[in-house]
């Protein structure tokens, strides 16, 4: 099991303990149970993601979380109404896939992993540029960028300025990243992204046509990565694969290079950025066991 998520100890007693606890419940000594109740549901959010795996029961969180088993439960329970978790079986739990990146996010020691994997990424392909593209929170069909590694590359080369990167949301149907989590995503947010106009920013080399466009995603399920030329700008090529959670889409490695120095894709690069996404898709729990797979 992995280490023990913990928050600041609280200032209040906890109901729990005003109103006693059972010969069953450990004593007060040894949780805690956070300073607030959305510090809790964080808590038990990241436990999730801790833990790995796709279901777990209340006890397994209040472990690593150090809340209380009641705590827990009373969270659980309200985060099924909220659409934050779902009953799998009796007694067992898991994030529901809206949730995931907050699970993903809410490992700090994790997030300095993916820093390092985008720029171990970028130290395999000869200083391509590698960034980190999630499911947008809040929309089930458009992309975000979270993380980049890009060395002391000026984002005005790519045509782009920080905010557009880090800040926009951007069209799933427009490029290698944004067609690799479209091609994981259910029947009817693909139809939604389809019915979407190509964005004029889009690259003389973006799918236009639906139904090629429907192929494209075929391919990616099949190879289990997508091949980008000049998709999202003039000039630049890209290869991208996905980071998935239990079965789940949840975002994209994505590595751009200038079509001068990688007309298309070598081997050497394909792996890289495979690994890239298995590594992040790790970190999230996400990777089935191999008697599983």
């Amino acid at each position: 099991m992995g280490h023990r998520i913990t928050a600041s100890p609280s200032t209040a007693p906890d109901a729990a303990q005003r109103a006693g606890r059972s010969e069953h419940t450990p004593s007060a000594g040894s949780r805690t149970s956070g300073s607030s109740h959305a510090e809790r549901v964080f808590l038990v959010q990241a436990a999730f993601a801790e833990l790995g795996g796709s279901a777990h029961g209340p006890g397994e969180i209040a472990e690593v979380t150090g809340l209380d088993d009641s705590v827990v439960y009373r969270i659980l329970q309200s985060g099924i109404y909220q659409r934050i978790f779902e009953r799998v079986d009796r007694g067992l739990y898991r994030l529901r896939t809206s949730a995931a990146q907050l699970a993903f996010t809410a490992l700090d020691h994790r997030l300095d992993g993916a820093q390092t994997v985008l720029r171990e990424l970028r130290a395999a392909t000869g200083d391509g540029l590698a960034f980190l593209y999630m499911v947008a929170p809040f929309s089930g069909a458009q992309r975000q960028c979270v993380d980049m590694a890009v060395g002391d590359s000026d984002l005005a080369e790519l045509g782009m300025t920080p905010r557009d990167v880090l800040s926009v949301t951007r069209s799933l149907r427009t490029g290698a990243s944004g067609r690799t989590i479209l091609a994981y995503l259910p029947e009817v947010l693909q139809q939604r992204v389809l019915a979407e106009p190509v964005p004029e920013q889009a690259g003389p080399g973006v799918y236009r046509d639906n139904d090629a466009l429907l192929a494209s995603l075929a391919e990616v399920r099949d190879l289990g990565y997508a091949l980008g030329y000049e998709e999202c700008m003039a000039g630049w090529n890209s290869c991208a694969a996905p980071i998935m959670w239990d079965g789940s889409i949840m975002g994209a490695v994505l590595l751009l290079k200038l079509k001068s120095v990688m007309p298309v894709a070598p081997d050497s690069v394909i792996e890289a950025t495979k690994e890239a996404a298995a590594e992040l898709s790790r970190y999230g729990a996400a990777r089935p066991a191999a008697d599983d797979a």
